[in-house]
């Protein structure tokens, strides 16, 4: 396992964020996937297989050459450092954060964060899109990438990665992308089933419970609610979210000028409040001292 990398990457992704002076791995994904498309795009299952095997070939050939570098040429110590650094590309727990919160000043800004119709939403509507976003952003752009770096290094990281910039771009039920994106919105699935379910479960654990509040939360109470959403992993941070805080996340939403009737997920209030929004992020100081506590206990063992 890789676990001085993960850590550093984590830490400094904390600290730093995003490089914004070079061209972020995921915009170069992004920028095969248009190329691909554009060259040779089919309504086939077959075609959309060949862009999702050779975006990730590619991606996995030249991270194991970057992790290989690192490994012939820098001393160990600061191999782990640079591979750290690298691994932090990955991870966008202060990015999230960051745009997260920024809703709270900026209401208008959501329709950075999320894909549903966003001019006609209300102030609660609004909270409540920037809660879901960033309840179930803290597994795909978080959890997920950290864990495999953890387990798998750099390319572990960057191949999920490339799964998780494939589903967000052709992983659509619609007529164009039905046939063209399935298979790259299964792998998805796949690749997100287990690290949606531990987001939840730390959702869960660390999330400071008032008197809003569903009291007691068993460990698999997000799960009730979470299997209702279309996709198999997305409702289960949702979930725990909501239950954590004691609303309602979810519920109808327009979408390219058409109500689609989503389920509700949690109990409580369906009224959301800025204060909502700075409760849920208040997981962030919470992990932060869990994953402290449980990085200086993996170093130690």
């Amino acid at each position: 396992m890789y676990v001085d990398t993960s850590i550093i990457a984590y830490l400094f992704d904390r600290v730093f964020g995003e490089f914004n002076f070079i061209r972020h791995p995921v915009v170069l994904m992004g920028d095969y996937i248009l190329w691909f498309e554009k060259r040779f795009y089919q309504s086939s299952v077959i075609r959309g297989i060949w862009l999702a095997v050779s975006l990730v070939a590619v991606v996995f050939s030249l991270s194991c050459g970057v992790q290989y570098l690192l490994s012939e040429w820098l001393h160990p110590t600061l191999q782990i450092l640079v591979s750290g650094i690298i691994g932090s590309v990955t991870i966008a727990s202060k990015m999230l954060y960051d745009s997260v919160k920024d809703i709270i000043v900026n209401p208008q800004d959501i329709n950075y964060l999320v894909s549903r119709d966003t001019k006609h939403l209300s102030a609660s509507d609004i909270h409540r899109a920037a809660i879901e976003t960033y309840a179930e952003n803290l597994s795909d752009g978080v959890i997920a990438p950290f864990l495999y770096l953890l387990i798998f290094g750099i390319p572990g990281a960057f191949v999920y990665k490339s799964i998780n910039t494939l589903d967000s771009m052709v992983g659509y039920k619609n007529k164009r992308y039905e046939k063209f994106g399935k298979f790259s919105a299964r792998l998805d699935d796949i690749a997100n089933y287990i690290p949606a379910r531990i987001t939840a479960i730390l959702i869960t654990l660390v999330m400071p419970k008032n008197k809003n509040s569903v009291k007691n939360i068993p460990l698999y109470r997000f799960y009730r609610y979470g299997r209702r959403h279309d996709s198999p992993n997305a409702g289960h941070p949702i979930a725990a979210m909501a239950l954590s805080l004691g609303i309602k996340l979810g519920g109808p939403a327009s979408y390219f000028g058409k109500i689609k009737k989503k389920a509700w997920f949690g109990e409580g209030r369906e009224s959301i409040t800025e204060n909502d929004i700075t409760r849920a992020l208040s997981f962030q100081r919470r992990f932060n001292i869990l994953f402290l506590l449980c990085s200086g206990l993996l170093l130690w063992v």
